[in-house]
Order: C-alpha cells, then structure tokens, then sequence
C-alpha cells in the first residue's frame, strides 16, 4: 500500500523590493510593501500576502526575506496581524530571486528536516494587490498536484489590457481562464512594445508574468542545481555561515553576494522542461507605478483618486494624495500629485513609470529625500524630524508600549524631552523618574541615558537637540534590547 504523500505549503514572502515607482511615498528607508496604499486599506502589502492565504488548508506560518535594513518594520507588522514567521530572512543586499528562492528552499528543508513533511513553497511577492481572493486560493490550490510530481508551477494573469509594462508567458497551448488547469511553458518574452502587447492581449496561450510560484523545495533545487550551480553551492555556503540575530537569520554577506544576480525565471524557468504555467483571473495588480494605483482604487465621479485632504475643481482622470497638507486642484486632467511631509510629485499620469527616473537624479545629486522618509522607524517606535538648524533640531518621538530605546550616550549634544502623552521612564546616570504628559527632563552632554515606556500605551515626546553635531551616528550605545551593536 502507497503512503499517501504529507505536505505543508510554505510561504516565502519577498519582500526586498525599494518601489522606486511610487515616490515620494514609497523610499529605500520604507517601500511600498510596508504602506496602506489603497483607501479602504486595513492592512499593509505586506500584511495582506499573508492574510489573504493563512485560511488556507496545510498552510505554514511564512518565511520572508528581507533588507536588513527593514527587519524590525517586518517583525512588527507581523507582530500586528498576530503571526510569528518561521523565520525572517536578512538579506546583505538585494541580488534578485534566485539567490532569495535558493536560500528559502534550503532553510524549508532544514526546517521540516526531522518530519515526514514534503514542504511545497508559494512564492508570493509582497507588493501584489489581489481583489478575488477566492479565485486566488483555488488556483494555488489546483497547482498542488502538479507540483508535487515535481513540475514547477508559475501563475500567469489573464490580460485585462495590452500592457507594456508586464513580461509574458507563452503556453504550449490555449488557456481556459475561467478553469485552472496548468499549460507547459513555452517561453517568456520581456516586455512588448505596444503593438505586440494588443496582440498578445487577444491570444489565449499569453498571459502576464505574475512572478508567484508554487513548487517543491526538493523539485527547485534540483533545476537550480542543473542550471545555476553557483547560485546553489554559494547559497549552501551562506547558510552556514549565517547567523541568528534575535528572530532574524543573518545571512552571511560574501557568499551571498557572490550570488549571481537573476531572476528564477531567467535562470531556471526559461531553460527546464518542466515550468508549467496556470491560468489567474482575480484582479491582479503589481501597483507597479501611480497610474496603476490610480486604476485599481475607488474614484469619484470625474474618475479622480482623491486621499487625504484633497480639494479639486474642474478635475478628471487624476490621483491627488494629501499626506499633511491642504491640496487644492483646479483645471487638471491625467495628472499625478503626491504630497508628503517632506516632498511633493507632481507628473502627467503617462509619465508615472519615469517617477524612477527622476529618483535616480535626486540621488545624483545628494538630495536625501530620494531615499529617506522624514519619518524614521526603529525597533522602539519612530520619530520624525519637526524643524532643525545648524545647532539645534527638533523630532517627535513615538515610543511603542513596552519598548526601549538603547542605554546611550552622545558626545556633541544635550537633550530636552517633553513628554505630550503617555508615561516615560527615564534614567540619565543613576537617576530613574517616571514623567508624564507636560513634564520634561533634561540629558546633558556625555550623560548615560535611556528613554522607556513602561506602559501598554504609546508614548509620545518632543525632543528638543542642542549641540556642535546633531548626527544620528553620535551615539555610544552600552545595552540594547534589539541585539543593535555596541560602539
């Protein structure tokens, strides 16, 4: 009698992506995957990859992988939504999907390595909106079978338009989208111009390259090891050299980078024999730019995507987002407008996938707001940047209930904090005092120091900076609860 085969579907969430796309909202410092996009949003992407599978039958808690640089923003968004990953992957530097898929495979093994289980891994990128969810878990749910015979399986969209903007696949055959059986690959094609793209649009055995898979960590390693060998024993290597870091795994940085740096489809998908593709109709979008968001989100009557404290008059076919500030608009027609604390876009909705473009200049030309948000998140909480001079600097700082900032000290600053709402511990040399709203303290110059909130409710301060150098690398840390180094 044949043991009937045990499986757990694992999934791996990438989540490295910078969204350059959508400045000035999504930055290097927190891109897209990390914001509320839409409206009526509850969750954020990221939030959302996960919530829309974890009903599903034989489902695990996720594996992601990350940029270091965003691992407590991962940790807490997780945290909020009440999941604890199986693991947190840290990532040296981006170097595409087939190192990411690589290490998420082998650490699946590893995971389920004292088990009977045959792990099968979802790939899921973290920046997908997805309106059918029902469509969604039925067509991951038909790919199983195909996967577990070792075939590896790509979802591919139905085309709603003919987009320039997306790579292809092509079936051997014609796809039925309203059912869900899988179609051998065969081939990709980048993306079109536009008339290729009408005629791709019209062509059932073409749909768009959604970039979300579903196979055997055992059936991918293979084919990475057949067409990507480097890719593999550079990868093995990394894992055992990799650390742990609190919930996170390190990985360890040179074998990582000397990763080469491709996409699975490149390096594996187009030269097996055994990518299979199955059809996806649930309205999927990569929110790739501001016209894609404008397209998908709710629009008045004039057709307008209106967020924030907007204002238009005589206006049609635009996106117009207030973070702060009053926007008023007259007279405007397929126009993009974003403002942020810090930043404001202002483009032709025909240009939105340029936005990029004008990213890349800023950065050539040291401008900071190309990269960093005025808001700053930490493990703790976040603060953000009021009003600052040569000498002085003014933030308001949030602290989350029960976190910590480091025991620290600087060497070219004082500090005044005030705190608007909540209870702040403080302790600065071998002083310790509670202070609540109202009530402020002062840290000198080169004085131990630590900012608490020892309650279950946010706390909220103005700090107020006095010194020669205001940098937020003047800092001396000697204990640090989130495993940060010690200068």
């Amino acid at each position: 009698m044949i043991s009937k085969i045990i499986y757990k579907i694992i999934p791996i969430i990438l989540a490295g992506g910078t969204g350059t796309r959508l400045w000035p909202l999504s930055r290097k410092s927190f891109p897209k995957q990390f914001l509320n996009l839409l409206n009526d949003d509850k969750y954020t992407m990221l939030q959302k990859t996960y919530k829309r599978i974890e009903n599903l039958d034989d489902i695990s808690r996720p594996i992601i992988i990350c940029n270091e640089e965003h691992r407590f923003i991962v940790g807490h968004q997780m945290k909020e939504i009440n999941i604890e990953p199986l693991e947190i992957l840290l990532e040296p530097e981006g170097r595409n999907t087939t190192p990411a898929i690589t290490i998420a495979a082998l650490r699946a093994l590893d995971i389920f390595k004292d088990t009977n289980i045959e792990p099968i891994l979802l790939i899921l990128s973290s920046d997908h909106q997805i309106e059918d969810i029902d469509n969604f878990q039925l067509a991951i749910k038909s790919s199983i079978d195909s996967a577990l015979k070792d075939n590896l399986m790509i979802f591919g969209v139905t085309p709603t338009y003919p987009a320039t903007g997306y790579g292809y696949i092509k079936s051997d055959k014609e796809l039925d989208h309203d059912e869900y059986t899988p179609s051998m690959v065969n081939k990709f094609i980048e993306k079109p111009d536009e008339k290729t793209a009408q005629y791709f649009a019209r062509d059932k055995k073409y749909v768009w390259n959604s970039g979300m898979f579903v196979f055997k960590a055992t059936a991918i390693l293979n084919e990475i090891n057949n067409f990507a060998p480097e890719v593999l024993k550079n990868c093995e290597i990394c894992l055992k050299k990799s650390k742990f870091d609190l919930d996170f795994l390190r990985l360890e940085e040179k074998s990582f980078k000397s990763c080469e740096n491709t996409a699975i489809d490149v390096s594996v998908f187009e030269k097996t024999k055994k990518a299979f593709v199955i059809p996806l109709n649930c309205g999927w979008d990569d929110i790739g730019n501001w016209e894609s968001l404008r397209n998908i989100s709710k629009k008045d009557l004039n057709g307008n995507s209106l967020k924030g404290r907007v204002l238009a008059k005589d206006t049609k076919d635009s996106l117009i987002r207030s973070e702060t500030k009053l926007v008023a608009a007259i007279g405007l027609e397929n126009i993009i407008v974003v403002e942020t604390k810090d930043a404001v876009l202002v483009a032709n909705s025909k240009c939105s996938q340029s936005v990029k473009n004008i990213v890349s200049l800023m950065n050539s030309k040291g401008f900071s707001e190309a990269n960093n948000h005025k808001v700053v998140f930490r493990p703790w909480g976040s603060f953000l940047t009021i009003e600052d001079g040569r000498t002085w600097q003014i933030k308001k700082i949030d602290v989350n209930p029960g976190a910590s900032l480091s025991l620290q000290m600087h060497f070219h600053r004082s500090e005044h904090w005030i705190v608007v709402n909540g209870t702040a511990k403080v302790e600065i040399g071998n002083l310790e005092k509670i202070i609540g709203p109202n009530e402020s303290v002062y840290v000198p110059l080169g004085a131990k120091h630590r900012l608490s909130n020892p309650t279950k409710l946010p706390l909220t301060l103005i700090e107020i900076q006095s010194g020669s150098y205001l940098g937020e690398d003047d800092i001396k840390r000697f204990e640090d609860k989130y495993g940060r180094e010690h200068n």
